[in-house]
């Protein structure tokens, strides 16, 4: 594998060496290292080892000597990274909300749920951009990219990727599959061609991750639950193809902002229900997804302290109170373009608000019974929208994690506490006893290392658009990317998600197949360990890295399909900054640390 590696680098360089750099036409830099140079240890998974091949021979060029740390999956590289076991590992981030504050919330504030860094200015930055709107936090969010990235190197860029995934058309009806820029992938509107098969046949995804960080929405932020806790959990608002935030296919008929830009209300439908799991069946337990359980839902999101290992919080500390309306007179009050609130939220709706309950036994939406929820924020923040459609803002039922939650926080045992949304609960055998209560369109009934089954949420907006069509989605997971690829080419999967950058001619030439493609929010990065390692004191040699790394060499490696990156704000704000591979300036600032 390393002698594979080697070849595999010298090949990048090579096909590097057309595309030149103002370094690249100096005549060299004005002098070597001076002194001995830390090893240099980066972590990245089995998946990332192209990337990490490619970045030890630009670093060995700048005088670095570097360690590879391969991992062979995500739990394995988690653990190695929580134990500080390397100096840079190869991160990967898409803002799967569409908007700047959650793409840089979490990584680069000092109390973020993935917290990168501890920065006092950044943490200001961070806060003053939020507040702002568009057309003023363009400049903030510069602010913080250079000081992030080109004054402190506390990360170093490596690619902007494209989103892109193989549907075999011959089964799966591609109209059907949707890719949106941020949001995960919409089950509920699959179908296929032979629309007979809907309640007979599986329809077969894809997911590289098997091990789940876990089924409560507000558990987890990453690629191992996105897309199956977006499907089994539904939001008050979800986002288009395109970034924007509606009500389309949401709990909510509507949803206005008041004047001021502090209340969001939502208007309920009821026509969905919980479901449960009898015999790895989904069964309607008959219980209405209601604003009580938004109430507990959003509560527990933003509360740090409302379930052990809470990693998404910082998403939803933004708001300040979650309310339901009981004063109808209260929908008097005039939105941000001067309608009534109750205009708004009645909008294309058939049965005109009559009353409001606080109460989901009472509701029945075709007499005009509603339940309205109140979202206020701290201060005004109309990016509080795109939390509410994140996966974590996912709604459950506050009489069943209650019921499982029954464990104290503070003395919580990972050996003996079995939480709501542990996988465990839901993996064949003896611990198999699962517990789940899905507000969305399927419901997870059973998994195992090599896959995971879904079944249709019967009670999920029957009769309507947005009932799911296919009774069963079943996930494969497949970690290698070429056996990814073979699995669809051969008919064991429908659809892709994730067709690498090099086989996209693969794809193009099998009549089978179709791929999709469109740009995304995701950046590959490489995040510095803060904490007890050389990199973690000094600036220059972070700043020695930054400039080692060639976003060329990647480009061309991944024949054209990938784009620069500054930071994760990169997709989402125009700052024209840029980081330039430099081994001239590599060099001085490796000398600088030496020196130090």
């Amino acid at each position: 594998m390393k002698k594979i590696g080697m070849l595999l680098a010298a090949f990048v360089l090579f096909l590097a060496g057309c595309v030149q750099t103002e370094s690249d036409v100096k005549e060299g830099p004005t002098s070597d290292p001076k002194g001995e140079v830390p090893e240099i240890e980066i972590l990245g998974m089995a998946a990332s080892e192209d990337d990490m091949n490619i970045l030890r021979d630009q670093m060995t060029k700048n005088g670095f000597d570097v360690k590879l740390n391969i991992q062979p999956d995500y739990g394995s590289f988690t653990s190695q990274k929580e134990a500080g076991n390397y100096d840079l590992a190869v991160n990967s981030w898409t803002t799967v909300t569409g908007n700047p504050d959650y793409a840089v919330r979490s990584l680069f504030t000092s109390d973020g749920d993935n917290s990168l860094f501890a920065d006092e200015k950044a943490d200001e930055l961070v806060e003053q951009a939020a507040q702002e709107l568009p057309e003023e936090y363009q400049e903030t969010y510069k602010e913080l990219e250079q000081h992030v990235v080109l004054d402190n190197a506390y990360i170093a860029p490596l690619f902007n990727s494209y989103k892109a995934q193989a549907v075999n058309k011959q089964v799966v009806d591609e109209s059907t599959v949707r890719l949106p820029k941020s949001r995960a992938q919409v089950w509920e509107q699959y179908d296929f061609v032979d629309q007979s098969k809907r309640d007979s046949e599986p329809l077969i995804v894809h997911q590289s991750i098997g091990s789940l960080t876990s089924l409560d929405p507000i558990k987890g932020n990453d690629g191992s639950i996105n897309t199956l806790n977006t499907n089994m959990y539904v939001r008050l608002v979800n986002l288009t193809d395109d970034d924007q935030v509606v009500s389309d296919g949401s709990l909510s008929f509507n949803h206005a902002i008041a004047q001021g830009s502090e209340d969001y209300y939502f208007l309920l439908r009821d026509d969905i229900h919980f479901a449960a799991v009898n015999d790895n069946q989904a069964v309607d337990t008959g219980e209405l997804v209601g604003a009580e359980d938004v109430v507990f839902s959003l509560n527990r999101a933003k509360d740090p302290k409302s379930v052990p290992d809470h990693r998404t919080f910082s998403l939803h500390e933004n708001m300040e109170s979650i309310s339901i309306v009981n004063d109808i007179s209260e929908l008097d009050g005039k939105t941000a373009d001067g309608k009534t609130i109750r205009e708004a939220l009645e909008a294309g709706v058939d049965q005109e608000i009559t009353q409001l309950v606080d109460d989901k036994t009472k509701v029945k939406n075709d007499s005009g019974v509603y339940q309205v929820v109140k979202v206020t924020t701290v201060n005004p923040f109309p990016q509080v929208l795109n939390y509410l459609a994140h996966q974590s803002a996912g709604i459950v039922s506050q009489k069943q994690v209650e019921s499982i939650n029954t464990y104290d926080v503070e003395s919580f045992d990972v050996n003996t506490d079995v939480p709501y949304g542990d996988q465990r609960t839901v993996t064949e055998g003896g611990s198999y006893n699962n517990h789940l209560y899905a507000s969305g369109p399927y419901i997870l009934t059973y998994k195992n290392d090599y896959e995971a089954q879904f079944v249709k949420n019967p009670a999920y907006m029957p009769g309507t658009e947005y009932e799911p069509k296919v009774s069963e989605i079943e996930v494969k997971f497949i970690q290698d990317a070429d056996s990814a690829l073979s699995a669809i080419r051969n008919g064991e999967i429908h659809i892709l998600n994730g067709v690498p950058e090099t086989k996209y001619d693969l794809v193009n030439d099998d009549e089978k197949l179709t791929l999709q493609q469109n740009e995304s929010n995701g950046v590959s990065y490489l995040a510095f360990n803060m904490k007890d390692r050389e990199v973690s004191e000094s600036a220059a040699l972070r700043k020695a890295i930054l400039h080692s790394v060639n976003q060329e060499e990647f480009i061309s490696f991944y024949q054209g399909n990938k784009m620069k990156a500054v930071s994760t704000v990169s997709p989402l704000v125009k700052t024209d900054l840029e980081v330039s591979a430099d081994s001239e300036k590599a060099k001085e600032f490796l000398n600088e640390y030496l020196e130090q």
